[in-house]
């Protein structure tokens, strides 16, 4: 007996999506989400699941420079934190929970840096150095 076809699956929070369209982002499967790459560069993932909720939302990438802890990125993002299912083992993702009260906000804010190519985000993954 033939198993059906999982349908495919949209990235969530489409409209970070949207506002990176002007440097022709590329979506791929990725864990429990959607990574978005802008060239060899991953800069976020999106993550809706309901395994984990608490982890929902836009996981960004900094780049190698860039300090995880750095007070001016805190006042920029307010909500961001740690992502749990990583168990800080990865310290150069941090996430804008979905469940925040400016989680839009804060996403639009990520995306217009990016746009402006800030040399806080983004990374090439080991894997394609």
């Amino acid at each position: 007996m033939r198993r059906s076809a999982k349908p495919k699956q949209k990235a969530p929070h489409a409209f970070v999506l949207e506002a990176l369209m002007p440097l022709n982002p590329e979506v791929r499967r990725m864990f429990s989400g959607f990574a978005i790459y802008l060239g060899d560069r991953i800069v976020c993932m999106l993550r809706d699941h309901p395994k984990s909720p608490k982890d929902n939302g836009v996981w960004l990438v900094l780049s190698d420079s860039t300090n995880p802890s750095d007070p001016e990125l805190r006042r920029e993002f307010p909500s961001i934190r740690a992502i749990e299912l990583l168990r800080n083992k990865i310290g150069h993702w941090l996430l804008i929970p979905s469940d925040s009260p400016g989680f839009e906000t804060e996403a639009l804010h990520a995306c217009d840096l990016v746009l402006r190519h800030d040399p806080r985000f983004g990374r090439i993954p080991k894997s394609r150095r």
